[in-house]
């Protein structure tokens, strides 16, 4: 059967630690808490000036930006991203995300079920 929540339903859980995450949220809206055997979507809320940290793994994932403006950091330099910009992050791609504008950055990230376990 299939499981229906409201984004409001879903804890969104502050995972800043002051230095290489600020101003970020995280909702694991499905994962492996709802049967998901194959991947995983979580919603980012990225205050302003905030920013994920720069890193690489050995996964793909996509994002999906639906609110604000920013930018996703790569080795090369930083490209912008807005409402409706779509990022695929190859596996051991050096990347991370910064909101830039003046509302909260929101996005969709999807990885496979593994890194949520």
């Amino acid at each position: 059967m299939a499981q229906v929540k409201r984004l409001e339903e879903i804890e969104a859980r502050d995972i800043s630690d002051g230095k290489e995450i600020v101003g970020v949220k995280k909702r694991v809206l499905i994962g492996p808490g709802e049967g998901a055997p194959t991947f995983a979507v979580r919603l980012f809320t990225v205050a302003p000036g905030g920013h994920t940290p720069a890193h690489t793994h050995p996964y793909e994932h996509g994002v999906i930006v639906l609110k604000g403006k920013g930018e996703v950091l790569e080795k090369e330099g930083a490209k912008p991203i807005e409402a409706g910009s779509v990022v695929f992050v190859r596996p051991g791609e050096f990347h991370g995300f910064r909101n830039t504008g003046s509302d909260p950055l929101e996005f969709l990230c999807i990885v496979p079920v593994d890194v949520e376990k």
